[in-house]
């Protein structure tokens, strides 16, 4: 499956540009279907590969959906082109974020979610940048829009970033604080975010402090777990926890 989303630039760059996403993989519930859940790889990676992951973990009750991003040139890797759901320079808050691809990444997944019944509550995980992609729409939908203005269209019941950072951070807590509806949004949307201790590729800190960000946003009903001596891979543990957080945050009942 592929989705073209387009949107407008800024400045001196294309006034226009089309994103062309990969094959999405989908994993049906074995149960009652209570979530779905979109869940987004890491830098270089595809759907497929989580999506065996995901059907072997005991959650009978959530459909996953398991996106493919753009092939695009990424500036941290020298401009060598590979699946990534937006563009990432070094992992900095004074660095540049491309609000563009931002925007055409989360929109996608928001489509995704679009269609699922209304019964059915809907979130969004991830791996590294796919977790980064995932708490950008969480600040997305505590705002009620996306970077460039457009209206964030899905009502997110639960957010899981691991090994992952923050895009856009900066002046997230004054533009949440603004707004009643948005802090109302931040205040109530379960974040839970993890992390190795060893982490090489997203150091650490850069978890850390993407939950501190969130925090002082606004984000209330947030949790940050460290995995000691992990590096940038998870792990059963890791897994377990996840699996836990989501039964008790979804309200998932068992078969049916």
């Amino acid at each position: 499956m592929s989705y073209s989303q387009h949107t407008m630039g800024s400045g001196s760059r294309a006034a226009r540009k089309t994103f062309e996403f990969g094959r999405t993989h989908v994993v049906r519930p074995k149960g009652k279907h209570q979530a779905t859940i979109v869940w987004l790889h890491g830098l270089g990676d595809n759907g497929s590969s989580w999506s065996q992951l995901l059907e072997s973990l005991p959650l009978p009750n959530i459909k996953w959906i398991c996106p493919t991003a753009p092939i695009r040139p990424v500036a941290i890797l020298g401009g060598f082109s590979c699946t990534a759901w937006f563009d990432e320079g070094e992992l900095s808050e004074d660095g540049p974020d491309d609000w563009e691809g931002l925007d055409a990444s989360a929109a996608h997944i928001a489509n995704l979610l679009s269609t699922e019944p209304s019964d059915v509550k809907v979130g969004i995980g991830g791996f590294s940048m796919g977790a980064a992609m995932a708490v950008y729409s969480a600040t997305a939908y505590a705002l009620g829009r996306y970077g460039n203005g457009n209206p964030y269209p899905i009502n997110l019941r639960a957010v899981v970033g691991l090994s992952g950072w923050l895009p856009g951070s900066r002046g997230l807590r004054n533009k949440i604080e603004v707004s009643h509806e948005a802090a109302r949004r931040a205040t109530s949307l379960p974040v839970l975010l993890s992390h190795g201790t060893c982490d090489d590729d997203v150091p650490y800190k850069y978890g850390e402090k993407s939950a501190h960000s969130l925090s002082v946003a606004g984000f209330r009903n947030l949790t940050f777990k460290a995995y000691e001596g992990i590096g940038h891979y998870t792990v059963p543990k890791e897994m377990d926890d996840v699996c836990i957080w989501l039964t008790a945050r979804l309200g998932l009942e068992g078969t049916r």
